[in-house]
């Protein structure tokens, strides 16, 4: 975080007072498929500590962000939930031009008084904000005086409105949201409280290759349970039957398996699975990983594996979770996963989620075990991407011009 500025440090002495302060946020929220509602607005609660600053300071706030993929030609998802759920959450009149460059959102923006917002649309309708194109980001960068990145979610991308244009502004800061998940995920990474527990899950090892090797050399353990854990049991020699297993893993799983022992790391794998017949299954039962029955699959983590990974959580100092123990969605193998997530919630240490669908598991198991955790993440590729020690463009844009020399 080195040489960049916060939302506050602009804000100090009226610097935003008048200001048309652009403030890309991650609005990327979940909808409904049927009704097109909002499922979940957490990306829009986490912004508004940073929005209601700009807007406290007197300045004109423009908000920018994408949502889905737009298919080339189609001018939908719109943002236009998001407005409405901002102004329901905070009260602000919303201001919604029909583009986010070109003359509407200039006549709205010219309209705006201090205080008031703007809310472009989605960023994604033109395929330039994919490309980093800057004569895109130089149109963006003609609507605003001042920049501030609060999207935590997309600063792993190098996309016009999170790379090419905070490198146009003299102006740039990061918001609360950002410098909060910075400092979280930083402290996990940089110098951990031991004992470090990582907890890894979801459906491919291929997926977490790099970030298994970085957490080798920070944990103490590493704890595997989802649809990866069966590459690993597979490579011990266990038949894991119709389970997904990735067979072209599996000498790239003993590698793992035995550079755990070489710096030895204790690497937990489940003990016991609850399975089925197939993913379409309403009901499963648990059995040992050694007794797997013909034509079945591994979909949760069982009773004896949950109790195993509990207890070396319960004495972490630092506890970092990563991907869901099983098919979730489904209440018959969602039950590891949610056990999984109360015993973190109540655990002493410093427990953070690292986005994705962890944090959606968190959000099912209810309020109160969300509250237990310190951190949970709004970026689940951005926080693996800071974990594996990679550059995040967006947050390099930052570095003040000062400090870039």
């Amino acid at each position: 975080m080195d040489g960049i500025r916060s939302i506050e440090d602009l804000a100090k002495d009226g610097g935003l007072a008048g200001k048309r302060v652009f403030i890309r946020v991650d609005f990327n929220v979940p909808l409904d498929k049927k009704t097109g509602a909002i499922t979940d607005d957490a990306r829009i609660r986490e912004a508004l500590p940073t929005i209601k600053l700009a807007v406290d300071s007197g300045a004109k706030v423009i908000l920018a962000s994408h949502m889905g993929r737009p298919k080339a030609g189609k001018r939908e998802p719109s943002l236009e939930v998001c407005g409405v759920r901002l102004t329901e959450l905070t009260g602000y009149e919303v201001h919604l031009p029909e583009d986010c460059v070109g003359d509407a959102p200039r006549k709205v923006i010219q309209d705006l008084r201090a205080g008031q917002v703007c809310l472009l649309e989605n960023l994604r309708f033109h395929e330039e904000e994919e490309k980093d194109d800057e004569a895109f980001a130089r149109q963006l960068a003609e609507l605003c005086d001042v920049y501030v990145d609060d999207a935590f979610g997309c600063v792993h991308r190098a996309h016009a409105s999170v790379h090419a244009l905070p490198r146009l502004m003299r102006d740039r800061a990061a918001g609360f949201l950002l410098l909060k998940e910075l400092k979280s995920l930083g402290r996990v990474v940089s110098k951990p409280e031991k004992p470090f527990v990582a907890v890894l899950g979801g459906a491919k090892v291929s997926d977490k290759i790099d970030v298994v090797e970085t957490l080798l050399g920070l944990c103490d353990t590493l704890a595997i349970g989802g649809a990866m854990a069966n590459t690993f049991l597979a490579a011990q020699g266990k038949n894991m039957q119709k389970s997904r297993v990735e067979e072209d893993k599996l000498a790239l799983a003993r590698t793992i398996l035995a550079k755990a022992e070489a710096r030895g790391v204790a690497l937990l794998l489940p003990v016991d699975v609850v399975v089925a017949s197939g993913l379409d299954s309403m009901v499963g039962s648990t059995v040992s990983v050694d007794a797997v029955p013909v034509g079945s699959m591994a979909l949760d983590i069982g009773p004896k594996t949950v109790e195993l990974f509990g207890k070396v959580i319960e004495r972490a100092k630092t506890v970092l979770w990563n991907g869901p123990m099983g098919l979730f969605e489904t209440p018959a193998f969602a039950k590891g996963t949610m056990d999984l997530a109360r015993i973190m919630s109540a655990a002493p240490g410093f427990t953070v989620v690292g986005g994705g669908d962890s944090a959606a598991a968190v959000k099912q198991a209810g309020e109160a075990v969300a509250r237990g955790f310190k951190h949970i993440s709004t970026g689940g590729g951005a926080s693996l991407e800071l974990i594996e020690g990679k550059r995040l463009p967006g947050v390099d844009a930052l570095v003040s011009a000062e400090t870039a020399g």
